[in-house]
């Protein structure tokens, strides 16, 4: 467990001169601070395409996170019960027998998953699709294709309580 420092120190070295200062830390700057990801975090992604779960998986893998696999929105809180921990869904909107909005509408009702964020990853990127999804409860919004770059970021924010609305255009 970490301690709480209100401080952080940082040294510089200019041409002639050393320079160490002890600063507070002030709440815009802790985004810059490294977070960790919890040990066994678990991230349960909805999508019945094979493609997208693979690439998933795998920027997913690099940051250290345990998948889980559902292909359809049908039964998803059930699937979810049987899981000892998920501490984020990635919920494709287009799914076959049950749509990403009704899928997250059932696990939010769930007592077990209410406060679980629930990210809408669809092709179908509009500012309208984003506006359906805040409206609807989801907690953040991932265009298809995922940006290979930016996504290990926007997982940490969510994984941290922060959501991310993006197409990736």
């Amino acid at each position: 467990m970490h301690q709480y420092n209100p401080y952080t120190y940082i040294t510089l070295q200019l041409p002639y001169t050393y320079i160490s200062l002890q600063l507070p830390i002030i709440p815009e700057a802790q985004e810059i601070i490294p977070r960790e990801i919890p040990k066994d975090c678990t991230v349960l992604i909805v999508e019945d395409n094979v493609s997208n779960y693979f690439l998933l998986v795998r920027l997913l893998g690099h940051l250290g996170i345990r998948c889980e696999w559902k292909t359809s929105g049908f039964e998803v809180v059930e699937f979810a019960d049987n899981l000892p921990r998920i501490d984020l869904i990635l919920m494709d909107i287009r799914l076959p027998y049950e749509d990403g909005y009704e899928a997250m509408r059932k696990i939010k009702s769930s007592g077990r998953f209410n406060s679980t964020p629930i990210v809408a990853v669809t092709a179908e990127g509009s500012m309208e699709q984003i506006h359906k999804a805040k409206n609807a409860g989801f907690n953040g919004f991932l265009g298809k294709p995922v940006d290979p770059d930016k996504f290990p970021d926007q997982i940490l924010s969510l994984l941290f309580g922060d959501s991310v609305w993006d197409l990736n255009e």
